[in-house]
This record gives structure tokens, C-alpha cells and sequence, in this order.
């Protein structure tokens, strides 16, 4: 598996006050365009739907809860999709921490654009359209897989078939290092009928080989590869037990 380097990778270059305002400027003008369906809606209800002044204080509260879920949705799709149809994915590497270098930029208009969505996805379940929002950022997810918890860098991360991400637990594919002013990009890969626990925590580069068990509350270290049929507990993970579960 490919890993990040130890020093830092020549990334392309930009202009530092344009990346700037496209940080601030492109994230409103995505989420603005975001909310365009249910504002077509509510006209068509307002002007192609005649109801007594009584009848819409009775409907309104359903109508709102309707329309918050629509909002919801049309902001995931619509957001997702504008950055797989222009390719905002970052890649791997160890980058100085600045606008001007192209990967960092990507990563910081991303976390703008997936962060909002990502917090409301923890508090509102969104089944398969999570999952499809997940693979529009470029997250590789296999069949009948859950994907509960946070995953920190969708196009960083993949899993297989027949496995299962646990509430709270927390995959991260980057680490930012403020006081040496880089940004480490690792990807982390997960493979077939694999289990993470509760309130797990998986660092950059770690790798997950098929039938896997990685206990609740465990600690993944930074490029560690979990043997297959094995589980693992622990702050650091260690091994307890091999065999098929």
C-alpha cells in the first residue's frame, strides 16, 4: 500500500488571495444553490395549491419537518455532486500547510464543503442516501456495509464488502501538524467482513485486511496493518486472538 512521504511532497502551486476568496466564496454560493428545490416547492404549494388559511396552521408543522428533510437531502446530493463532477479530491502525501499548495487547498475547501453535512449526518439518520453521498466524495464502500461513526476523509477511505463502522468510532486521513506547518495525507483501507467497535479510533495509513474485529474504544496507530482473521483491542491495538471468527 502506497504511504505518505517523511518529507514533504511537491505539490502544484496557486495564487494565495484567489484560493482565499474561493475558500469563503464557493462554499456559499454551493450551499445557496442548495436550498433552490425546496424553495421551488414551497411556490408551487403557495400558488398552485388553494387551502383555507386553517388548513395550512394544521399542515404546517408536518410541511416543515417534510421540508427540512428535503433540505437536508438536496444540500448532500447537490454539494456532493459538484465535487465529484469537478473532481475536488486531494491526494496523498506530506504538504506544507498553505493555500498556495494545490492538495492543502483541496483538503481545506472540502472540509468547508463535507463538514456541515458531515455534523448533521450524526445527528440525523440518513441510511443509503449517506452511503451515496460518501462514494460522491469519493469513499469506495462495498455491498450491505455500515458505515456509522465519522470518517474524516471520505476519498482517503475505502471499504469492503460485509463490514460494519460502529457509532462514535472515528477514521482520520490526514494529520495536521500546526507547529511544523504540514498537512500528512495517508489513505486508510478496510477490508471484507470486517467490525469497528464502538469509539474506535484509526489513524492515517492504517490498513484493515478481511475478517477483522478491531474492539470498542481501540486506538489504531498511524500505519498499522490489522492481520486478517484477528482481532484486536486496545489503546494501542494488539492482537488477541487469531483465527476465523
Amino acid at each position: 500500500m502506497p504511504k505518505a512521504a517523511d518529507k514533504k511532497t511537491t505539490s502544484k502551486q496557486g495564487n494565495w488571495w484567489w484560493r482565499r476568496f474561493l475558500i469563503s466564496f464557493v462554499p456559499f454560493i454551493i450551499f445557496s444553490l442548495g436550498f433552490f428545490p425546496v424553495l421551488l416547492i414551497l411556490v408551487f404549494l403557495y400558488f398552485f395549491v388553494p387551502l383555507q388559511v386553517w388548513t395550512w396552521i394544521i399542515l404546517s408543522p408536518f410541511l416543515l419537518i417534510i421540508l427540512m428533510m428535503l433540505t437536508f437531502v438536496s444540500q448532500l446530493l447537490f454539494s456532493g455532486s459538484i465535487i465529484r463532477i469537478f473532481h475536488i479530491i486531494y491526494e496523498e502525501g506530506t504538504y506544507e500547510y498553505t493555500l498556495r499548495d494545490t492538495n492543502v487547498f483541496k483538503w481545506m475547501l472540502i472540509c468547508q464543503l463535507y463538514t456541515p453535512m458531515r455534523k448533521l449526518m450524526e445527528i440525523i439518520p440518513m441510511g443509503e442516501i449517506r452511503n451515496i453521498y460518501l462514494r460522491l466524495l469519493g469513499m469506495k464502500i462495498g455491498e450491505n456495509t455500515l458505515v456509522g461513526g465519522v470518517i474524516k476523509d471520505p476519498c482517503m477511505t475505502s471499504f469492503g464488502s460485509n463490514t460494519t463502522m460502529g457509532e462514535y468510532a472515528v477514521l482520520y486521513g490526514h494529520i495536521h501538524d500546526k507547529a511544523a506547518r504540514t498537512l500528512t495525507i495517508t489513505r486508510i483501507d478496510v477490508g471484507d467482513n470486517c467490525v469497528i467497535g464502538a469509539g474506535a479510533i484509526v489513524m492515517p495509513g492504517a490498513r484493515m485486511e478481511n475478517n477483522v474485529l478491531l474492539g470498542a474504544g481501540s486506538l489504531v496507530p498511524q500505519n498499522k496493518t490489522l492481520e486478517k482473521n484477528s482481532i484486536y483491542v486496545g489503546s494501542p491495538a494488539q492482537k488477541r486472538q487469531k483465527g476465523k471468527r
